[in-house]
C-alpha cells in the first residue's frame, strides 16, 4: 500500500500542477491512493468569491485567493469516477488555522463533506511565519514558542481536522537554523496530549529534504514523544506542488516510522482513519 496524503494542485495559489496530471503521474508512480489537500489560509487571503484586498498578492499585484471550493470538489468527484479502477482519490484540504479565523474554517467544514483535513500553521496574527516581519523584535526562542503556542491554542479550540501537518515547520524557515527541541518541548507535549485525546493524528511530511531540513518533519524527537505518549494515528505526505515532489520518499518514511516503533500508518475516508501495517 502506497499512499500520499499531502498533495497540492493548481487550485492552490502556490502551485500550477493540474489535478488530472497529478492523478496520471500518481498512477505511473504506482501509488495506490492520494488525497488532495489544497490550501485554505483565512486571514491572509481572500476567499475565492470575495472582493477586496488582502495581505498576499501575486506578481501582478492581484490579491491571492483561497481554493475555489465548488470547482475543486466537483473536479475531484469527476476524476474519482473516471479513475476509480486505477487509483483511490480522497477529498481533503489543508487548513492554515489561526485563532482569529476558526469560525470561517468551521463554516467551510460544515459546507463541504471531506475525507481528510490537515491542520497546519502557516501564520500567527495574520503574519506568515516565513516572513522577516514575524521574527522582527523577537529572539529565536520567542518566535519559536509563539508558533507552538498558537498551535496549542488552535488544537484546544478547534477539533474538525484529521492530523497536524508538518508540526515543526518553523525549521524550514528559521534563518538561525533549527532550534533545539528542549526550548519548546513542554508545548509539544501539551499539543500532542490534546491531539491523542481527541483521536487526531500527525503527519510525517517528506518535504524535509527539499527544504534542506536535516531531520525529519516533524523531527525524530517529536515523533518519539508522540509514540511514547501513545499516539498511533500518522499519515505520510509529500507536500507535493510539482511532478518531481509527488510520492517522494514515501517508502523511506514508512521505514523511518518502523524504526521509531510505530506499527501502522493511516489513510482516511469520511474523516475516519484507516490503519495499514507498516
Amino acid at each position: 500500500m502506497l499512499a500520499d496524503y499531502h498533495v497540492h494542485t493548481a487550485f492552490s495559489d502556490d502551485c500550477v500542477y493540474p489535478m488530472e496530471d497529478v492523478i496520471k503521474d500518481a498512477i505511473a508512480l504506482g501509488l495506490d491512493e492520494i488525497c488532495f489537500t489544497d490550501h485554505v489560509d483565512y486571514g491572509v487571503k481572500l476567499d475565492y468569491n470575495e472582493e477586496g484586498d488582502t495581505f498576499k498578492h501575486d506578481k501582478n499585484g492581484n490579491p491571492i485567493r483561497n481554493t475555489n471550493y465548488p470547482e475543486y470538489f466537483a473536479l475531484i468527484e469527476k476524476l474519482q469516477e473516471q479513475y476509480k479502477d486505477q487509483i483511490t482519490i480522497r477529498k481533503g484540504l489543508e487548513f492554515g488555522l489561526q485563532m482569529n479565523t476558526l469560525d470561517k474554517y468551521q463554516k467551510l467544514y460544515e459546507t463541504y463533506p471531506m475525507d481528510f483535513i490537515i491542520h497546519s500553521n502557516h501564520q500567527v496574527n495574520d503574519i506568515e511565519i516565513y516572513l522577516p516581519q514575524y521574527r522582527e523584535g523577537r529572539t529565536q526562542i520567542e518566535y519559536n514558542r509563539i508558533y507552538y503556542e498558537e498551535i496549542l491554542r488552535t488544537v484546544t479550540h478547534y477539533k474538525n481536522y484529521s492530523v497536524l501537518g508538518h508540526l515543526d515547520s518553523m525549521n524550514r524557515y528559521d534563518p538561525e537554523g533549527a532550534l533545539d527541541l528542549s526550548y519548546f518541548e513542554d508545548l509539544v507535549y501539551e499539543i500532542l496530549k490534546i491531539v491523542i485525546n481527541d483521536n487526531k493524528g500527525i503527519e510525517l511530511n517528506t518535504a524535509n529534504i527539499r527544504y534542506h531540513v536535516k531531520d525529519l518533519t516533524p523531527c525524530r524527537g517529536i515523533l518519539k514523544i508522540y509514540h511514547d505518549l501513545g499516539g498511533k494515528i500518522i499519515t505520510i505526505g509529500s507536500d507535493s506542488h510539482k511532478r518531481e515532489h509527488l510520492g517522494f520518499n514515501i517508502e523511506k518514511a514508512k521505514e523511518e516510522l518502523k524504526n521509531l516503533g510505530f506499527e501502522y500508518y493511516c489513510t482516511y475516508s469520511k474523516m475516519e482513519p484507516i490503519f495499514h501495517k507498516l
